[in-house]
């Protein structure tokens, strides 16, 4: 069977539960509230990438049943959630800033590698031409900011602990 026939045979297609293309939309109970919310999952996923509110039916007690418009829309939305959290994640763990020292434009990254037993960080000072300047590990909760940089840069780029 095709991996295509056995997607197909592995949907599901009910009012509150709809299973696709390596996606799950589960209509539930608000717990705040009277009302429904939706939770979007990704198959391989503990957790679901996004949950909001979700319509009531016409009997203002039960919730309206999914379709292909909504679930197709929510797939779309949670792509987008997923997609912020990785710029966000990334965004925490590199850091550039652009500095001049002697007349020439410096990039200063800090780059940290998250690990749960030994985190690290490495900060790196590149030349306009790409050429690397200096490289130095540092510690993960290094805070680079354009004044640590300059510093770091006037000192002659010294490793932890030698300046």
């Amino acid at each position: 069977m095709s991996e295509e026939l056995q997607q197909e045979a592995a949907s599901v297609f009910e009012d509150c539960l709809w299973h696709h293309n390596g996606w799950e939309a589960r209509v539930i109970k608000n717990e705040d509230d009277d009302g429904w919310a939706v939770a979007m999952t990704q198959d391989g996923q503990a957790e679901p990438s996004l949950v909001g509110p979700w319509t009531m039916g016409r009997d203002k007690k039960n919730p309206k049943p999914l379709d292909v418009s909504a679930f197709n829309t929510l797939v779309k939305t949670a792509h987008e959630v997923m997609r912020r959290h990785e710029q966000h994640l990334a965004a925490q763990l590199h850091k550039d800033i652009q500095i001049v020292v002697n007349g020439s434009r410096v990039t200063v990254s800090l780059d940290i590698e998250p690990d749960e037993d030994n985190p690290s960080a490495t900060l790196t000072a590149t030349a306009e031409d790409g050429s690397a300047l200096a490289k130095v590990r540092v510690r993960p909760d290094h805070s680079l900011s354009r004044a640590s940089a300059q510093r770091w840069a006037d000192a002659g780029y010294p490793r932890p602990g030698e300046d």
